[in-house]
Parts: C-alpha cells; sequence; structure tokens
C-alpha cells in the first residue's frame, strides 16, 4: 500500500524545456558577475572550494573555476557545487520576477489534491534543495511549497544509484515499498524500484515509453495511494 508520494521534477511534473531553455541560460548569462561580486561570501566560497576539489583548479584562480563551472553547465553535470551555485543565481532571478517556475496543469491538481488527502509528499531532484524549494515558491501556480515535506537532492546520492533511494526512504522514516517514486527516467525508475520502492513513469510527449515500469501520461492517471 502506497503511503507516500516521491516525485522527480524535470519532465515528470514540469517541462524539461523550461529548465533547458529558461534556467540553464539565465544561470550561464549570471553566474560569472555573481561568483565575481560575492566569491568572498562563505556559502559561495564553499562551493567554489568543492569544485577546486572537483576539478583539481587553483582555488585562487577564480577565472578557471568560473570556466569549469561554465563548462559543466553546458555538459549537464549533476554536481553538486554547481547546482548550489545555480540556484544562488535562480533565486535572484525569481526574487526579480523575470521568471516563474513551469509546473504542468495536471500535476498541479494532483499534488494538490494528495496534499488536501494527507499524502506526504517529497521531491528528488538533480537540482539542489535551495533550487527546488524556490521552484515551487515561485511556480505558475504560485507558492505550493509549503505541500511538501521534503526536499532531496544529489546529496543524497546519484539518482541513478539503488542506495540513493534507500537513504531517502530513511531520512523520510518509512519501508521503500510504501513511496512511490515518480520519474520520467527509466535508469532512475530501475534504481528506485532495485531499492524497493513502487515506480510509475511519466510519458510527457517527447519522454521515452520504453521499459517495465507501469506508465501513465500524466499525474491524473496514477492510481490513488
Amino acid at each position: 500500500m502506497v503511503e507516500v508520494v516521491l516525485t522527480d521534477i524535470e519532465g515528470t511534473i514540469a517541462d524539461i524545456d523550461f529548465v533547458r531553455n529558461t534556467l540553464f541560460p539565465y544561470a550561464r548569462k549570471h553566474l560569472p558577475g555573481f561568483i565575481r561580486d560575492h566569491s568572498g561570501q562563505p556559502d559561495v566560497a564553499g562551493q567554489l572550494d568543492a569544485t577546486a576539489d572537483l576539478a583539481g583548479l587553483d582555488r585562487d584562480d577564480l577565472g578557471a573555476l568560473i570556466e569549469q563551472l561554465l563548462s559543466w553547465i553546458d555538459r549537464d553535470e549533476k554536481l553538486t557545487p554547481l547546482k548550489t551555485l545555480q540556484g544562488m543565481v535562480w533565486k535572484a532571478g525569481y526574487a526579480q520576477g523575470d521568471f516563474t517556475a513551469h509546473l504542468y496543469s495536471d500535476a498541479h491538481a494532483r499534488l494538490k489534491a494528495w496534499h488536501a488527502a494527507g499524502v506526504p509528499l517529497y521531491v528528488y531532484s538533480s537540482g539542489s534543495v535551495q533550487a527546488q524549494e524556490l521552484y515551487f515558491r515561485h511556480s505558475d501556480f504560485g507558492d505550493i511549497s509549503a505541500w511538501f515535506s521534503g526536499f532531496f537532492d544529489t546529496t543524497s546520492g546519484p539518482k541513478k544509484e539503488a542506495e540513493s533511494y534507500l537513504r531517502i526512504a530513511r531520512a523520510i522514516g518509512r519501508e521503500p515499498g510504501v513511496i512511490l517514486f515518480l520519474s520520467d527516467v527509466i535508469e532512475e525508475l530501475d534504481a528506485a524500484s532495485l531499492a524497493g520502492l513502487t515506480t510509475a513513469q511519466i510519458c510527457r510527449p517527447g519522454n521515452e515509453t520504453s521499459g517495465s515500469h507501469p506508465r501513465y501520461a500524466s499525474l491524473t492517471d496514477v492510481p490513488e495511494p
């Protein structure tokens, strides 16, 4: 019996093109200036330390660190320091009203219904926890961040490894089998299933429709927990 819903964001409850065509280009454009202006702040400095460690770069070479981060953006690398710094840049963009976060109408309606019914909702995305909270605080439907009981990112582990889902289940305090994981990515669903979670593949237009997981065109079609 499913008791908890854990959902991916991009391609599952939101159009992946919003991230590709709005958020990523915005971060790429504004990240260099943001880092130069705020490199002395402890939270930014910590992520630059992590970037230098991961890339084997001189920590004092700010230009090289910026170029490395831009290269990671271009390759869509799922690395924690990049995602954290992107989240900081997006926070400014949301605050300035430069954009709002896309959410499919069926996803909004179903998440709202689950929340009203008392179903705990969690998010697991490659974007940082900060970026996720911002996303739902500034969605096309307004601030819905309070609907979610928690957020998980790559600090819980890679999304294509089963152990990551076991860590999340332990953090939630539930057995894996009562957690329904929603995603559009088969490898993520395979990892979640291997960890014992219940899975559902959301097949938006353009998404892959193969695999062994139950497939649904939208959240409206997903059976009630």
